[in-house]
């Protein structure tokens, strides 16, 4: 194999993510190579990628495709890979990733339950095993790279961009009537059904709080979001002599993707957009409305609390949202079903992984008895 050609294993092939990650791979083909697809679902457009790019490992759930089926697991800690890309949605990514950290492959992170619900644990692994989580979340990415070169130390803050939504303009009274197809049209990014929900909710910026407190060692409290609707600048730091920086970008996610796969180098690549300042014009920047997004504060508070707290949140969210998406609960009950459901848990503090498993087999639990009240 040649030493200069990366061999990459995509977990969640057929989502968002992953799609976006073999555009890249194509633009690459002398330096990227795609040795591994995994996918739960989707399993036609699965096939049309195993036909394309050959790979000599591919997972799925179900039955339908005349191949050799390998565990997740397994593929992200073969010998023939190099980086596992974890484009997975949910607890899913939980256990490859930790798998790909043990057998010392690069790890491109793109979901963001495993830091939710696990942080602590698989931070300490990683640091363990020498291994550097690349973030492939825009926010998370452009943390990443105004970090470099830089000491913890001399970190006051870390400043989270938010886009706000679909409904960051509606009045209030209007979001019980929200229907899943207009939560779905999301004004800047192109991403999957379960991110772009929790875009509108802002469940997803609260995540990416505690998965930023574990990803670069950063107190909670150092950690804040800020609304800023053109989805331009990514995030910011601020240090402590007051410097802040900035990274920032058109809105597409192929860019964090590529510096995750190209890491420790950037390479250019001309079907990528480029940002056009006179074109954007003015950038603005203003205080985040916790009336209007509940479930940013409830992921604040979680993250605050810690221990089991987490990861419960995290899975009673995937469950709100999907009977939200089925039309089992409105919009604003996905705040309620999370809230009520971190209120009954009772937390581990320090969990380990099976504390965190069984908090998020016990917080579906709870969660899907939600929809059956009556009302």
């Amino acid at each position: 194999m040649d030493s200069g050609l990366k061999r990459i294993a995509v977990l969640g092939s057929t989502g968002s993510i992953g799609q976006q990650t073999l555009e890249v791979a194509r633009d690459f083909p002398d330096r990227l190579k795609i040795v591994g697809l995994a996918a739960g679902g989707n399993l036609g457009l699965l096939a049309q990628q195993v036909r394309e790019f050959g790979p000599s490992l591919v997972s799925f759930g179900g039955e339908g495709l005349d191949l050799r089926r390998v565990p997740m697991e397994e593929m992200a800690s073969h010998p023939d890979v190099d980086v596992v890309v974890v484009a997975t949605s949910g607890k899913a990514g939980l256990a490859p990733t930790l798998a790909a950290i043990r057998a010392k492959k690069g790890v491109a992170l793109a979901n963001k339950e495993v830091l939710v619900m696990a942080g602590e644990v698989v931070m300490a692994e990683a640091r363990r095993q020498g291994v550097e989580i690349m973030p492939i979340d825009s926010e998370h990415s452009a943390l990443w790279q105004c970090l470099r070169g830089e000491e913890n130390r001399e970190v006051a803050r870390l400043l989270l961009t938010a886009s706000g939504g679909a409904f960051r303009d509606w009045p209030l009274g209007k979001l019980e009537s929200v229907t899943p197809e207009e939560a779905l049209r999301h004004p800047t990014w192109r991403m999957g059904r379960k991110v772009t929900i929790d875009s509108a909710t802002l469940m997803n910026k609260g995540m990416e709080v505690i998965e930023a407190r574990w990803l670069f060692g950063v107190p909670f409290n150092q950690i804040q979001v800020v609304m800023h609707r053109e989805s331009i600048v990514h995030s910011l730091v601020e240090f402590v002599d007051g410097s802040v920086k900035a990274q920032m970008g058109p809105p597409d996610m192929r860019l964090p993707i590529q510096l995750s796969l190209s890491y420790p180098e950037r390479w250019g690549n001309p079907t990528l957009p480029r940002l056009n300042l006179k074109e954007v014009g003015a950038l603005s920047f203003g205080e985040v409305d916790l009336e209007r997004y509940p479930c940013l504060r409830l992921a604040l508070e979680a993250g605050r609390r810690g221990g089991t707290y987490p990861a419960v949140l995290s899975a009673a969210d995937d469950v709100a949202v999907a009977l939200f998406l089925q039309g089992r609960i409105g919009f604003q009950d996905i705040a309620r079903v999370v809230e009520e459901t971190v209120a009954k848990h009772v937390t581990v503090d320090r969990p380990n992984l099976d504390n965190i498993l069984a908090a998020d087999s016990w917080a579906r639990a709870a969660a899907s008895e939600w929809s059956k009240q009556p009302g």
